[in-house]
Formats: structure tokens, sequence, C-alpha cells
């Protein structure tokens, strides 16, 4: 099938927060407010932003682990906010997601035994028989040996943990992962070991990873395309190589200053933000990034700016700010 694998289009995920005697809903948290972006076949969409910037709840509402406020998602076409509880259920073997704490993810009652033959009799996998040489061989992928499948998830390390938290999502061979922040929680040395394991799986398999994290050198390492996230938007979406090298929004300016660089003559002019996140309880409006931008206009305080491909070469460049809008005098 052509085309993209995924297609976003506008997906909201607003909140409402009670409060007063009767719990009536006063106010409403945008924790995700009209995002657009599209997956190819095989290729990683890498997502980055601050703590608390819609990411995870982002990966969760393309699932609909999250049901969205509005939008659409297409899985291969297939309109995933628009299907019923039995049809969604069908849908889910295509599309899967890797969660952040590997301690959390994982019943500690269950043998890895059980923890991955559940979603193959839930997809009604085969016989017994061969669910049991599916477990040894999803083990095998991950590069754990038959052995564990008969131990618990507190005999292994965080970093063995996660490679069954890969395998328990590998099991029904999805098309789409989404992996929220699959490494964080784990020591650099074992980071790369796992970053590796799912390259080598996209290349064998074909996967398409929805890759969120918060650390800017491993979304480089693992994607194709980088999309920038603040306050529930997507600001700017560009190739890795693009966005690393040229980026066009302030906001993403700022995050790559702050990445650390191991050179002590370096004595770049660094983009230092000032002031703190606003809550998307109440966004300020225009621009929500206009009450930390340094770059700041007028015109940003009181009008939203649209979206601008500012891409060459027949290679997307998407960004959501003034100083790029041709109608907007500077």
């Amino acid at each position: 099938m052509t085309g993209p694998l995924l297609e976003v289009r506008e997906l909201a995920r607003h909140f409402p927060v009670r409060a007063g005697l009767l719990g009536r809903s006063r106010q409403v948290l945008r924790a995700v407010d009209g995002v657009s972006f599209e997956l190819q076949r095989g290729r990683t969409f890498g997502l980055v932003g601050e703590s608390g910037c819609g990411k995870s709840t982002l990966g969760r509402a393309i699932l609909r682990l999250h049901e969205p406020t509005s939008g659409r998602v297409l899985l291969d076409g297939v309109d995933i906010t628009a299907l019923d509880r039995a049809g969604l259920k069908r849908q889910r073997k295509h599309m899967q997601m890797i969660f952040q704490d590997p301690y959390a993810s994982l019943s500690p009652r269950r043998t890895v035994d059980r923890i991955l033959d559940e979603p193959l009799a839930l997809h009604r996998f085969g016989d017994k028989a061969q669910r049991s040489r599916r477990v040894l061989e999803l083990l095998d992928i991950v590069g754990l040996g038959p052995a564990a499948r008969h131990r618990y998830p507190h005999e292994f390390s965080g970093g063995q943990r996660q490679r069954i938290g890969i395998a328990r999502a590998l099991a029904v061979e999805p098309k789409l992962i989404v992996a929220d922040e699959a490494v964080s929680a784990l020591d650099v040395s074992v980071q790369s070991q796992v970053l590796n394991l799912m390259a080598d799986l996209q290349a064998e398999f074909g996967l398409s990873f929805v890759f969120i994290s918060h650390d800017l050198a491993v979304v480089q390492h693992v994607s194709h395309v980088v999309g920038v996230m603040y306050l529930g938007k997507l600001v700017e979406t560009a190739p890795v190589d693009r966005i690393y090298a040229m980026p066009a929004h302030p906001y993403t300016r700022a995050l790559l200053d702050a990445v650390p660089v191991a050179d002590p003559t370096r004595r770049d002019k660094r983009l230092v933000l000032s002031g703190e996140v606003p809550s998307p309880l109440d966004p300020p409006p225009g621009c929500p990034f206009h009450t930390r931008c340094p770059r700041a206009m007028p015109v940003c305080s009181s009008r939203v700016p649209r979206t601008i491909d500012i891409g060459e070469n027949g290679r997307p460049h998407r960004v959501s700010c003034h100083l790029h809008d041709p109608d907007i005098g500077i």
C-alpha cells in the first residue's frame, strides 16, 4: 500500500478540570491541541519538547489509550478514531506501545512466558504450542535466552525488562510502535544497547516508530523526521538533519542550545529561555511561546501564527512562527 502509514490530522485531547462542591467542569486543560503530522513506512518520527508539553498524551491519543477530543488518526488508511470497540480491538495488533518505566509496565505476578503469551492469546495467535514457539522466538529476537521465560520481572535488570517490553510490543507483529521515553529510565550504557536493538528491529521487520523523548541527542540518533512540541502544539517539523542544522523556531533553537557540548573552547552565543512554561489551563493569547521568546514581536501576543512550509527540494520543513510569515512585516 502506498502513502504514509500514519496520518494524524488536527488531533486534540482536552481534559476537563473539575472544581467546587458539585465537581462541575470549570476549566479545560488542552494537553494536545490540533496536532498534525505524517509518518512514512519503516521510518521514525521523533517527538521532543519540555516536560508537560503533551508528548506522552499525544502518543496515547494516537493509539486511543486516551480518547481524542477531536481530530483523526489514520493507520494504513483506517480511521482509528471512528472504530467501535470491536473494530479497535482488531486494529490493536497493528499498533503497540513501549512504555517508559520497565518496572511498572510488567506485571510482577506473571512469568515472562505469561506476559508474552497474553497478547498472542488475546488476538488468537494459533494454538498453545504455536504461541509457545512464538514466545521463544520473541525472546531470541530481543537477545534473551529461553530460560528467561520461566522467570519473573523482578529477576531482571532494567535493560532486560525493557527488552521484555519490546518483545511484548512485537508479539502480534505490529506495523506501528509508539515508544514513550523508552530509554529514559535506563543507564546510559544500557540506552545505546536498547536503541541499537530498536534500529535492528526496524530494519528487519520494517517497523514504524513514534519515538517520544526529552533527550535531543537520542532523538537525533534514531529519528528520520523530528517534531518539536510546545504547550500541546507542534511548533516545528522537519527532517532530522535539517532541524538540527537549521532550526527555524526560537523554541527549537533554545532546546538545541541547552544540550551540553564537550568542548571547553566553544564560546557560541546561546539562546537561553527565561520565565516559566505557561499553564495549559490558561495558555497565553496569540503565539503560546511569546511570553518566553527573545524575538517576540507585538503581533505575537495577539495573533496565532500560521504553519508555513519553508522546506527545499521537496523536503517539508513546517514551522509555526511569525518570523517566517511573509505576510508579517519584520
